[in-house]
């Protein structure tokens, strides 16, 4: 069974989706900054920016492979 959070962010266009992904970075630098000053209260929320990038990102390749399937394929 597919993630149910991935496939609603496969229903966003291209420019939320690269929009997404620069906030995601944006919120993991601020977590791991506020780890390194021992602020962090939910240490839980690092491991799960990391995966929403991870996510984002595999959206991202899936649609990059979808447009060329056939410029890889070629001898």
């Amino acid at each position: 069974m597919p993630n149910q959070k991935a496939a609603a962010l496969r229903d966003w266009d291209d420019e939320r989706l690269d929009r997404e992904i620069n906030d995601a970075y944006r919120a993991l630098f601020t977590l791991r900054f506020q780890q390194a000053t021992r602020q962090l209260q939910n240490y839980r929320a690092l491991r799960d920016a990391k995966r929403q990038i991870a996510r984002l990102r595999t959206i991202k390749r899936e649609r990059q492979l979808a447009v060329a399937p056939a410029a890889e394929v070629s001898p």
